[in-house]
C-alpha cells in the first residue's frame, strides 16, 4: 500500500507561485483519480488566468537576480536540488506512482533516478555555457559570443512522465538563468508541485520555479500567449502542439516542441532473436505503452518474422498485471478509463484487417487496466500503423528487401525515436543514418541519459530536451563587436559617405 496521503501534502491548494502552495482561483474543481482502482486520493481547485498572471508575475520579478547570479552559483543551487530529489526519491516514487499508476518498480528505478541524475548533470552544465572563441575575425575589431537567458519561460508538461518532464522543462531553463512557469497536466499535479518545493528548499529563489495546474483551454492558453512570457516549450501530442505554435506565434515567442511518436523498431534476418523479442515487449510496454517513444511498429524481415511474432506473444502473455504499489506488478493500468477506452477503440476497429494475436481487452476490474496487445497482418497505411495509439500495443508487419525495411520505417509523419537491430555494424550503421528520427537504437530500445539530447524530426517536433544541446533552446546567443583601431574615420565610411 501506498503511503502518500495527496491531501495532506496540498491541503494549501495545486499551484506553487512565488515559493508557497495557493489554490487555484478559476471556480473548477478537478479530481486527481489513482488509476488502479478509480478512487478519488486529491480534489483541488485549478487554475485561472489570474494565477497564471501571478506566476508570471513572480517569475519576472525573481529573474534578474538569478539571470545575474554566477554560473557558480547556480551550480552550486543546483546541486544541492539534487540532493534534495536523493533525499526525497520515495516520497516522489510513491507520489508518481499513485497519480499515474506506475508499477512502483519503474518509478523507483527509472523515473526518480533519472531526475535526480538529471539534476546532478545541470548542476554542471550551468558552468560551461559556451560561445564561439574570441577572436579577430576583422581583423580591426574582436568578436566573441555571449549566452544569455531569455526571460520567463512558461512550459507545459503531459500526464504520462510528470517528473520527468518537470525536470526536462526546468533546470535546463533555470540552469541558464531563466525562470520559469511550468504547467503540468491537471490529471497529474504532485510531482510537479514536490519539485517545485524541494526547489525552495534547496535554496533556489523564491519565484523562480512556479506552478500553475490548471485545464489546457484556461492555464495553458494563458500561460502560451502572455506577453510576459518569452518563450514556450511544451511536450504532448502533435494536435495540441500545432495550437501551441499557433498561440505563440502570435507573440513571436521562442517555442520548443516535444510531439507525438510512432516509433519503429526494425529487425533484420541476421539480429538475435531472442533479444529482439525481448528489446520489442519491453519497449512496447514501458510505461503502459504511454510513451512517445515506445516501440509500436515492429517491422520483422521475412525469415524471422513468424519466430517473433511467437515469442513477443508468448512473453507478453507472463507479464504481470497488477496493483502499482506491488513491487513484482510488471505493468500498471492506463492514465484513466477514458484513454484505455480510446486505446481499445484502436484495437477494436483493427480486428476488421487484421490479427489480433494476444491481448485486446480490458481487465474485469475497478481500475484502468488493459491486457498488453499484438496486432499482426495489418496493412502499412492503416491507422494502428499510422496512429498514435498510446497504450500497451504492437503492430508486427513483415519485409523483404534492407530497402523496403529502412522505407517503411520512414513512412509515417513521425520521427522520434527508432531502434535497429543486426549483428552486422555496416547494416546497423545504414539504419541510424538513413531511418528519419532524433534518436536510433541499436540493439536496443528505450534507454536515454542526461548527456544526450531528445527531440525529433518532422511531426515529432523541434528543439532538444536534456544535454547541452537544450541550452540551445534556454539561451539568446548575442554577438559583441569591440573595434580595435581608435580610428576615427573607418575604411567603410566611404560606402556611405565621401570618396576613399
Amino acid at each position: 500500500m501506498h503511503n502518500f496521503q495527496a491531501q495532506d501534502h496540498f491541503s494549501d491548494g495545486a499551484q506553487y507561485i512565488a515559493g508557497r502552495l495557493t489554490k487555484g482561483t478559476s471556480g473548477t474543481h478537478h479530481a486527481v483519480v489513482d488509476p488502479a482502482t478509480g478512487n478519488e486520493v486529491y480534489s483541488y481547485e485549478l487554475a485561472g488566468s489570474d494565477d497564471v498572471d501571478a506566476a508570471v508575475a513572480a517569475a519576472a520579478e525573481a529573474f534578474p537576480g538569478w539571470a545575474r547570479a554566477t554560473p557558480g552559483e547556480r551550480s552550486d543551487a543546483l546541486h544541492r536540488f539534487a540532493g534534495v530529489l536523493a533525499d526525497r526519491a520515495e516520497e516522489f516514487a510513491q507520489a508518481e506512482s499513485l497519480q499515474c499508476g506506475k508499477p512502483i518498480k519503474l518509478s523507483r528505478e527509472f523515473d526518480v533516478p533519472g531526475t535526480v541524475d538529471n539534476a546532478a548533470f545541470f548542476a554542471g552544465a550551468a558552468r560551461h555555457l559556451q560561445g564561439q572563441s574570441a577572436g579577430e575575425y576583422t581583423g580591426d575589431h574582436t568578436s566573441y559570443v555571449r549566452r544569455e537567458p531569455i526571460g520567463v519561460v512558461g512550459s507545459i508538461a503531459p500526464w504520462n512522465y510528470p517528473l520527468q518532464m518537470a525536470a526536462w522543462k526546468v533546470l535546463p531553463a533555470i540552469a541558464a538563468g531563466n525562470t520559469i512557469v511550468l504547467k503540468p497536466a491537471e490529471l497529474t499535479p504532485f510531482t510537479s508541485l514536490l519539485f517545485a518545493r524541494a526547489a525552495t528548499e534547496a535554496g533556489i529563489p523564491d519565484g523562480v520555479v512556479n506552478i500553475v495546474t490548471g485545464a489546457g483551454k484556461e492555464a495553458g492558453e494563458r500561460l502560451v500567449g502572455h506577453p510576459g512570457v518569452a518563450m514556450t516549450s511544451f511536450t504532448g501530442s502533435t494536435g495540441v502542439g500545432k495550437r501551441v505554435a499557433e498561440i505563440a506565434t502570435a507573440t513571436v515567442k521562442r517555442l520548443h516542441l516535444e510531439l507525438g511518436g510512432k516509433a519503429p523498431f526494425v529487425v533484420f534476418d541476421d539480429a538475435d532473436l531472442d533479444a529482439a523479442v525481448h528489446g520489442a515487449v519491453a519497449g512496447a510496454l514501458i510505461n503502459s505503452g504511454q510513451d512517445c517513444t515506445a516501440a509500436t511498429r515492429a517491422y520483422v524481415q521475412r525469415p524471422l518474422y513468424d519466430a517473433f511474432v511467437a515469442g513477443v506473444a508468448d512473453l507478453m502473455e507472463s507479464v504481470r498485471l497488477g496493483d502499482p504499489f506491488d513491487p513484482s506488478t510488471d505493468m500498471g493500468p492506463l492514465i484513466s478509463h477514458v484513454h484505455r477506452d480510446r486505446v481499445a477503440g484502436f484495437v477494436d476497429r483493427a480486428r476488421s484487417y487484421a490479427r489480433v494475436v494476444t491481448g485486446g481487452e480490458a481487465l474485469q476490474h475497478p481500475g484502468a487496466f488493459y491486457k498488453p496487445t499484438l496486432i499482426a497482418d495489418a496493412a502499412q497505411d492503416s491507422e494502428v500503423v499510422q496512429s498514435e495509439i498510446f497504450g500497451p500495443v504492437l503492430v508486427v508487419l513483415p519485409f523483404d528487401s534492407d530497402d523496403e525495411g529502412i522505407r517503411l520505417a520512414n513512412d509515417t509523419p513521425y520521427g522520434l525515436a527508432a531502434s535497429a537491430w543486426s549483428r552486422d555494424v555496416f547494416r546497423a550503421n545504414r539504419a541510424t543514418r538513413e531511418i528519419k528520427a532524433g534518436c536510433v537504437w541499436v540493439n536496443d530500445h528505450i534507454p536515454i541519459l542526461s548527456e544526450m539530447p531528445h527531440g525529433g524530426y518532422k511531426a515529432s517536433g523541434y528543439g532538444k530536451d536534456m544535454s547541452a544541446y537544450s541550452f540551445e533552446e534556454y539561451t539568446q546567443v548575442k554577438h559583441v563587436m569591440f573595434d580595435n583601431t581608435a580610428v576615427v574615420r573607418k575604411d567603410w565610411h566611404r560606402t556611405i559617405f565621401g570618396d576613399r
